[in-house]
């Protein structure tokens, strides 16, 4: 496994340093056409799909992992409960999230990222609705703009981007409040409490009702709770 990354690794740095600066400032105005496109399309696609929920977690996490398994039976209920679903479209977790889309029989979206190891489209997304991106940043976007909820299982660095970039939004009133929810009590609790004790008691860096932005929770009827709790108390309706 440590060989093939650092083979893909050692194919990115010689790609990248055959470009002088002149082709670099080159591809960077033609890849504005590039970004339009896939805003574009990313648009067109999603836009039109009705209130769906976005499933973060790890790309490495296998089938037979207990945390696939409640990823699955979460999106399941959530199709259930009338909301389609959202993830990278990779393995994992996304694949997980799809599944449960799919037995569901509920509207089940894939945001693909071209990447050079790990991910690639599983069998579990809508045929219709797979989508792929070249720019993280465009991608991000998606996942917020068209969300009606974020449900973070345990991941990784990209896991963990979603989840800040969100609260973040949400915290400087540049998007309307949403549920996050965190998905394991025994991953997330001591990240938690590190914010509450270093970013917000110790260095004052947060403010305490920016605690209230996630939820933990442990169960799929929970994940549901949460989401139906948040719409029914602000009176608002998804995709609102």
């Amino acid at each position: 496994m440590n060989e093939n990354f650092e083979n893909e690794d050692a194919k990115i740095q010689e790609k990248f340093k055959q470009k002088t600066w002149s082709e670099i400032k080159i591809n960077d105005s033609w890849g504005i056409f590039k970004i339009m496109s896939e805003f574009v399309n990313g648009y067109e696609k999603i836009g039109r799909l009705g209130p769906c929920v976005s499933i973060f977690g790890s790309a490495r996490t296998k089938t037979d992992d207990p945390y696939y398994k409640l990823t699955e039976e979460i999106a399941f209920k959530i199709s259930k409960a009338g909301y389609g679903i959202i993830t990278g479209g990779g393995p994992g977790i996304m694949e997980a999230g799809n599944k449960g889309a799919h037995l569901g029989k509920g509207i089940s979206v894939g945001l693909n990222i071209d990447l050079p190891f790990e991910q690639h489209f599983n069998p579990y997304v809508d045929v219709d609705k797979n989508l792929e991106f070249d720019y993280f940043f465009v991608r991000k976007v998606m996942f917020v703009k068209y969300s009606q909820g974020f449900v973070v299982m345990p991941g990784g660095f990209g896991t963990l981007d979603e989840l800040f970039e969100a609260m973040t939004l949400i915290q400087t009133k540049k998007i309307a409040k949403f549920p996050i929810i965190l998905v394991g009590t025994e991953f997330w609790g001591g990240l938690m409490q590190w914010i509450k004790t270093t970013l917000l008691e110790t260095h004052n860096n947060i403010s305490e009702k920016d605690l209230d932005l996630v939820k933990i929770v442990d169960t799929a009827d929970e994940v549901v709770e949460v989401i139906d709790t948040f719409y029914k108390k602000y009176s608002l309706q998804p995709n609102f």
